[in-house]
């Protein structure tokens, strides 16, 4: 069950790309729950379906016209049948996909009616200068893994 739930999870964010990827803000917006919360990683905080569908359209035509996503899966933990979390590193790109992914994004997905969707998203760019700054002089905040 655990290995057909986590390849349902991921699709969906391989759907959520393919829609963002075709500038589609509606469908976009279908992948997350009609309460969803969702944080850019410039602090902005949208709330709601229609609200995260909305703001896309705008961006989609203006400063993410022609963009896609990418993304890299790195844990999905189930807190339960019907309820799961998702930590990816992520960027947008224009032309070839970046080598390094430059955010870090976690997804709560939650099944509802058999289909999971999005119920809170939250994206932030990584600061690898200051990571390694951080970890110069306080080793022990280095992750361990």
């Amino acid at each position: 069950m655990m290995t057909t739930d986590r390849t349902a999870v991921t699709a969906v964010l391989d759907s959520l790309a393919d829609a963002w990827g075709r500038g589609d803000a509606d469908a976009y917006g279908a992948h997350f729950t009609e309460d969803a919360t969702y944080v850019t990683f410039v602090g902005t905080r949208y709330s709601g379906r229609d609200d995260i569908a909305g703001s896309h359209r705008v961006l989609f035509e203006k400063f993410l016209k022609g963009t896609r996503l990418a993304h890299e899966v790195l844990d999905v933990r189930f807190l339960g049948a019907d309820v799961a979390v998702v930590s990816t590193n992520g960027d947008t790109y224009k032309g070839d996909a970046p080598k390094k992914l430059s955010k870090v994004q976690t997804y709560t997905l939650v099944r509802d009616g058999g289909r999971w969707l999005v119920a809170a998203f939250h994206n932030t760019r990584r600061k690898p200068l200051m990571e390694r700054v951080s970890f110069a002089f306080a080793p022990e905040t280095k992750p361990k893994r």
